[in-house]
């Protein structure tokens, strides 16, 4: 998690682009490898519900996806570490794994984010675009609309430059 220094680096390749929700003294785009972004995971809490799933980005294996590191100081480490798994472990789809990411400028830090756990219930694969738009359209959770996030998701994707085919699909059906 650190670099030479205690310093915490968060990839967010979703929503935390743009809501992080944590303080942070820097951020850039950059890439990680092994990993592709995906609306893979059904959501049950922030954009749909049991009864009525979204349908969510994470991070599946194979690929590589570009994102942006969000560098917090060492004295507030823990309580955004204890943030974040308060939202994004909140059913534990996701794992904590830590990465390498290259930033833009060229330098590499090691960063944690969060990665699909395919052997969870909420893990989707990969699906049909008539299913993905049909769980993207029914989708409301706690945090709001599912479209909204995929929009929102989206349009945070082209102002950073970040050509996407995920959200581009359900964008365009």
């Amino acid at each position: 998690m650190t670099n030479g220094s205690s310093d915490l680096w968060v990839f967010g390749y979703g929503s935390l682009m743009w809501r992080p929700g944590f303080p942070f003294v820097e951020s850039h785009v950059a890439t990680i490898r092994g990993y592709h972004r995906a609306l893979c995971i059904y959501s049950f809490v922030h954009r749909g519900t049991k009864e009525k799933p979204g349908l969510v980005l994470g991070l599946d294996r194979g690929g590589a996806c570009r994102g942006v590191v969000f560098r917090i100081p060492r004295e507030q480490s823990e309580a955004t570490l204890a943030y974040l798994r308060e939202r994004e472990l909140v059913t534990n789809v996701y794992r904590e794994v830590r990465v390498t990411a290259q930033l833009d400028e060229g330098r590499r830090v090691t960063c944690i984010t969060y990665v699909a756990d395919r052997a969870h219930e909420q893990y989707a694969g990969r699906l049909s675009e008539a299913e993905l738009l049909r769980l993207v359209s029914q989708g409301h959770g706690i945090s709001g609309s599912n479209l909204e996030y995929v929009r929102n998701t989206h349009q945070h994707l082209v102002e950073l430059g970040i050509k996407d085919r995920a959200s581009l699909k359900i964008l365009n059906i």
